[in-house]
């Protein structure tokens, strides 16, 4: 052993079993602390680490009680503790192994045992960054490509400081970037425990990253349902590249407001929002949504389709078997020649054979000859098209479910009106609903509304520069702070499934890493299914299970791990834990990460606010720290009771009621 080393011990192992070992410090170890050549050292803390060398490695273990007399051993005298002069044991468990030669790494487990009598040191904060891998926090960042030169001096994050360990006196707990980042990641925690203010943390010290090279790379989609991350993330936006976006969702089609054109919605999506029943519903709502796109496409064979599909529903229209009046009937086949006109197939033909728009009939014997003619329009074998997603208007797609109907009841389903009729109910609410005007386009003609390419840009922070993408936002805030978490919901499902598409089919794959924060999670991820219209668990629990090797990352936020999907908080790599009380939510977490131990589980209720229980891929061993302080907080801070209730007579109150609730009382949602 080095001189060194001989100088930092402070006591003997005295007893050793496979699991357990006990330490006896040395006289003079008052308080359970030892003042070493470099500083003070609490050895005796619950958690933390001592080295105990043998041969050329050292077996690291972690205190886990502490006591001063053996409770075997023999009294003194009349049975009075002299508690100056007694001896004090640590019980220590081994964790793994590190070799004193700084070029190799730290290891689980214990391959050689120490002997009676070998000492105990404390550790270092050196040793300690070897055992956490995070002895370099930064490295040099090499050259990516020859195009854009580099400043000699640029570095990069190999390890990220998120707080101070409570444990080891003013040492720094960092967390590994590609471990933590390029997995999923919880953070969990009652509400005032500080959940926000971790998360603003953590991107707080990733973007004020103060020399070259800056996260320019980075995109964080954050789903900020409470309105709270816009004031601790706006200041992070700076001339170094990094930019933060805002936009914000509250229903409204007002200017700067999100909206979501309501046909980049997926068929499954429809079918979901419209609770459409699979048996007799989902056919009618599948041929509806090809028909958007039909009436607009000027090919032969679209047009074939197109007046097979019109002379279908005429012939239908006139047989009488609808329960319309003939009037009605008569109607219905104007609106589709009018609305859908073909060079053979238009008003032209109605008044060719004498039409009577008011009786709705015919001149004379007319009929036949005219429902002779439209039936030379009919094909055999026809495949109506699939859904393609180009723009269309609630109103399109409302005569389409109606001509839709009509299709099917002109093959033999007579009673298919009935059967739609809730399905058709809920497209009315949808279509009258104030809540989801921000889904409804009202398309002039010749007006192609926003492209896909142009909105995925926008949601992942990217604009075009010289035909090539280019970074302009690396944090996207969505605030849904105005809206239910039924369209919350619905939101989230959509954004989330689009971006996962979007990077499953990306080439080269897997080089555009985002990360979705899904604050306030437990509302739109739940564990059971949900009482909306939307499932939103279902993409999330895919994107779970496959993201990873697209690069797409959950960073979940949650005060109810228990009603969360099971599915996505097991897929969970990395656990940032402040106080949890709840014994059920306890309970998930333990079943969730059974390679935590009882004992790191037991701290979780007792944890002050500010603090949390970090474990998982990002750090070796479980640790306890005090979250690095973010400045400026998120817009979550506690009401401040005191200050709130007792004051002087005549004071306004801080709450504005009448014109303009629910407005975004500052934000307008434009694009900063």
């Amino acid at each position: 052993m080095s001189r060194d080393d001989r100088m930092r011990a402070i006591g003997k192992v005295v007893s050793v079993a496979a699991d357990r070992f006990v330490v006896e410090m040395h006289a003079g170890t008052d308080n359970f602390t030892v003042v070493g050549f470099d500083d003070v050292h609490y050895v005796a803390r619950l958690g933390s680490f001592l080295m105990v060398p043998i041969q050329a490695e050292y077996v690291v273990v972690e205190v886990v009680g502490l006591h001063e007399r053996d409770i075997a051993g023999p009294s003194h005298g009349d049975g009075a503790l002299d508690k100056a002069a007694s001896a004090k044991y640590l019980d220590v468990v081994p964790i793994g192994m590190l070799p004193q030669d700084r070029s190799e790494k730290f290891r689980f487990g214990v391959s050689v045992f120490p002997s009676l009598y070998a000492d105990a040191l404390f550790a270092l904060d050196a040793e300690l960054d070897r055992v956490f891998e995070t002895d370099v926090p930064v490295e040099p960042a090499p050259a990516m490509n020859d195009v854009l030169p580099i400043p000699a001096d640029a570095t990069r994050f190999r390890a990220l400081t998120i707080g101070k360990s409570v444990v080891f006196e003013g040492y720094d707990v960092k967390v590994r970037i590609d471990d933590f980042f390029g997995g999923h990641t919880a953070v969990l925690g009652n509400t005032g425990s500080g959940k926000s203010c971790t998360v603003a943390s953590v991107l707080q010290s990733l973007f004020e990253k103060a020399d070259e090279h800056h996260a320019r790379g980075a995109t964080f989609v954050v789903f900020d349902v409470n309105g709270e991350y816009e004031q601790a993330l706006s200041r992070l936006a700076n001339g170094n590249g990094i930019g933060v976006d805002r936009v914000v969702l509250d229903g409204t089609t007002a200017e700067g407001r999100f909206r979501l054109p309501h046909w980049f919605l997926e068929q499954s999506e429809w079918e979901l929002l419209l609770q459409a029943s699979e048996r007799t519903q989902i056919p009618v709502l599948r041929t509806a949504l090809g028909l958007t796109d039909l009436f607009r496409r000027n090919s032969p064979e679209a047009l074939e389709i197109k007046e097979h599909f019109i002379a279908t529903c005429i012939i239908e229209c006139f047989r009488g078997a609808d329960g319309d009046s003939p009037v009605a009937k008569f109607q219905r086949v104007v609106s589709l020649l009018q609305k859908y006109p073909t060079d053979d197939l238009n008003m032209g033909l109605l008044q060719k054979y004498g039409a009577n728009y008011q009786y709705g009939n015919f001149d004379g014997d007319n009929l036949r000859p005219f429902l002779d003619e439209v039936r030379g329009k009919l094909c055999e074998d026809v495949e109506l098209p699939s859904y393609n997603r180009t723009p269309f208007t609630f109103d399109d797609l409302d005569e389409c479910l109606d001509f839709a109907i009509l299709y099917e009841e002109a093959h033999g389903n007579r009673q298919i009106r009935d059967y739609s009729s809730q399905m058709m109910t809920r497209f009315k609410s949808l279509k009258e609903r104030a809540e989801y005007a921000f889904l409804r386009y009202d398309l002039q003609p010749g007006d192609e509304g926003p492209s896909l390419k142009d909105f995925l840009e926008g949601l992942l922070g990217l604009t075009s520069g010289d035909g090539h993408p280019i970074k302009r936002h690396q944090i996207i805030i969505v605030d849904m702070n105005a809206v239910e978490d039924e369209v919350v919901e619905l939101v989230a499902s959509v954004l989330a499934r689009m971006t996962f598409r979007l990077l499953r089919q990306a080439e080269p794959r897997n080089r555009f890493p985002v990360h979705l924060l899904l604050e306030e999670a437990h509302r739109y991820i739940a564990a059971t299914p949900s009482r909306h219209a939307i499932d939103a668990s279902r993409i999330y629990e895919r994107i779970a299970k496959e993201g990873r090797k697209y690069g797409l990352f959950l960073l979940v936020a949650s005060q109810r791990p228990s009603e969360l999907s099971k599915t996505v908080l097991s897929q969970c790599s990395n656990f940032v834990i402040h106080r949890i009380q709840n014994p059920d939510d306890l309970s998930q977490i333990r079943q969730m990460t059974p390679f935590i131990s009882e004992a790191v589980l037991k701290r979780l209720p007792s944890l002050p606010k500010q603090h949390a229980l970090v474990f998982g891929t990002s750090v070796n061993l479980p640790t306890t720290f005090c979250v690095r302080e973010a400045r400026p907080l998120p817009k979550s801070d506690d009401a401040k009771i005191r200050d709130l209730w007792f004051h002087e007579e005549g004071r306004v109150a801080q709450v504005k009621i009448g014109a303009g609730v629910g407005d975004d009382g500052g934000g307008n949602g434009q694009r900063q």
